[in-house]
């Protein structure tokens, strides 16, 4: 019975031992990761401006192309409108009647009209041209200076990813492997506890007598209990699994 009791003590001290080893892995990832700090967000951030800015340069250059394009065409239009009334006025001078006069009379007044009307649109249409021209200058100088920041953050985070890259992989291997060495029920409340805790801290040391994770006062027989490692035990405030103090 005793020897029964002693394997059981000491599944439960390899149970909390193997958690402690995978929280200070994992913390270590955590450590790297941190380094990084915002550059992947900031990069991500920019890369989404950046698309937005581009898909807001192509708008502006369409509108332009059109409005330049309905300008021309109304240029056209009036060379079509002026060559109308030449027409119209030779013929006026080959009229049998005052009616036929006054029919011409009218073409030419309509066809007027149709010259100041395209050449009051082709005046808006230069006065839009010009605004959207200035927009689109500086869309494209804020596209530029956003381009060169990206590239700025890129090179940045690269070379931090380039040097804690291998440490990370390893120890990402090596928590993997820790992981294998707890059962799954405990990696699961392990894995709750980490994502809760914005320090990533699921299983802390007890640290002058109080929780290494929420600093909170435990009381001296929990402590004791905490100190004999016979069963898991968690903070009564924070919830996470506490282990004894590091020597």
């Amino acid at each position: 019975m005793a020897a029964a009791a002693s394997k059981k003590e000491v599944s439960v001290a390899d149970k909390l031992n193997a958690l402690y080893q995978l929280q200070k892995i994992d913390s270590e990832i955590d450590r790297i990761r941190t380094i990084r700090g915002e550059l992947p967000l900031e990069v991500q951030d920019l890369e989404d401006e950046l698309q937005g800015l581009e898909t807001r340069l192509i708008k502006l250059q369409d509108e332009i192309k059109e409005l330049e394009q309905d300008a021309t065409d109304r240029k056209n239009a009036i060379k079509d409108s002026e060559l109308a009334i030449a027409k119209y006025k030779e013929q006026q001078n080959n009229v049998r009647n005052n009616r036929e006069y006054e029919s011409l009379e009218k073409e030419i007044e309509f066809q007027d009209l149709e010259i100041k009307l395209n050449d009051k649109r082709i005046k808006e249409s230069k006065f839009t041209i010009t605004n959207k021209k200035e927009l689109l200058e500086e869309a494209t100088t804020k596209f530029d200076l956003r381009k060169g920041d990206l590239a700025s953050k890129k090179a940045e985070l690269d070379e931090i990813i380039a040097e804690t890259q291998k440490e990370e992989e390893a120890l990402i291997t090596k928590s993997d492997k820790a992981k294998g060495a707890v059962e799954e029920r405990l990696i699961i409340a392990y894995t709750r506890l980490r994502g809760n805790a914005k320090n990533g801290l699921a299983v802390v040391p007890v640290d002058r007598d109080s929780c290494g994770g929420c600093f909170n006062k435990i009381p001296p027989q929990r402590q004791l209990d905490i100190q004999t490692k016979r069963k898991i035990i968690v903070c009564e405030h924070c919830g996470r699994i506490l282990v004894p103090t590091e020597e």
